[in-house]
């Protein structure tokens, strides 16, 4: 029986993504200095345990997790532009979640989320999902965001991200994509031999690419590389879902 991974729309993530992202983001959030600190994160001296569904799940988390670090700034002033922070019924250590629903919100258009099939529902994404629909339904988190696009001439969020971030994320868009080969569960003649019934052709270099080619490392014999435009339908393959292959 072929395994796939799991399936993440535009329309919103499992509440075990946005509890995992968050305690990513909780790790990795730029701190400010004391008498600059509006909003208040709570104390991250523990490392926190994450328990993830699948590669793509794991993927999923990390990204949602750095998209919000990219617009922290922004995040943080929506929040308390809208008075939607500070929130008394929501503790600090909740601070993460709520920055990383709200960037996924405004990803969304502040549409409301699909709840999958059997997914397991976490009281405290539930807790701040109903609180930021709250201001959701009164305009006021939408306003909030309009009003920083206005004053900074901005068509986008994409506007506040940091030129340097901007351009590493420019470089890397653009750079081949490195998959290991896990040996201890499949070997390399029957990793290429599966990618070429899936329509891949296998070059002997990264300049003989083509849109749906590979090419074996030429160093590392359980290294494979593919093009940057592949990424997505890659991570999509059964292969990664059974974790015979990872991105490196």
């Amino acid at each position: 029986e072929k395994r796939t991974v799991t399936q993440i729309e535009k329309n919103g993530y499992p509440d075990s993504i946005y509890i995992n992202a968050a305690k990513i983001f909780q790790g990795i959030h730029t701190e400010k200095d004391k008498d600059g600190m509006l909003v208040r994160y709570g104390d991250n001296s523990e490392s926190p345990m994450m328990a993830f569904k699948d590669e793509h799940s794991r993927r999923v988390s990390y990204e949602l997790a750095f998209n919000a670090l990219k617009y922290q700034d922004l995040l943080e002033q929506i929040l308390l532009d809208s008075s939607a922070y500070p929130c008394y019924s929501i503790p600090d250590e909740l601070t993460s979640l709520l920055v990383v629903m709200l960037y996924d919100l405004q990803d969304r258009k502040f549409q409301e989320r699909k709840i999958f099939d059997g997914e397991e529902l976490v009281a405290d994404v539930q807790e701040v999902e109903h609180y930021l629909y709250r201001y959701i339904c009164g305009i006021k988190l939408a306003a909030a965001l309009a009003r920083c696009r206005i004053k900074h001439d901005a068509l986008s969020i994409e506007y506040f991200v940091p030129e340097t971030i901007w351009k590493q994320e420019q470089r890397a868009s653009a750079l081949p994509v490195c998959v290991w080969i896990n040996t201890l569960k499949i070997s390399l003649e029957d990793v290429i031999k599966d990618l070429e019934m899936k329509g891949l052709k296998k070059v002997e270099s990264v300049s003989d690419f083509d849109h749906y080619t590979f090419a074996v490392d030429q160093h590392c014999h359980d290294v494979l590389v593919f093009p940057s435009s592949l990424r997505e339908e890659l991570l999509n393959l059964d292969l990664f879902a059974d974790c015979k292959l990872l991105l490196q």
